[in-house]
């Protein structure tokens, strides 16, 4: 949510509800730790303690990239040493 509102100037509930639409889930699901992890795991997108055979560090930011429509500064900067 800190990202939307900071990529996109939006305000704390217009985050949440653009987070959610991108995930395709509910507001309430985007509180539930339970609902999270498992849409995580499902997305790819990492989650907080990681699993074996599961997405990490730049391949989960990658991920979340797409889904969200932003971009990070890491990610950027490795496809620019990739495309050399």
């Amino acid at each position: 949510m800190a990202r939307m509102q900071i990529y996109r100037g939006m305000k704390i509930g217009e985050a949440k509800q653009y987070v959610a639409d991108k995930l395709g889930t509910s507001l309430r699901d985007i509180h539930d730790a339970v609902a999270m992890r498992e849409l995580r795991e499902d997305l790819r997108i990492g989650t907080l303690q990681p699993l074996a055979g599961h997405p990490k560090g730049i391949e989960a930011k990658y991920n979340i990239s797409k889904l969200l429509d932003i971009e990070f500064n890491s990610i950027r900067a490795s496809r620019k040493r990739i495309e050399g």
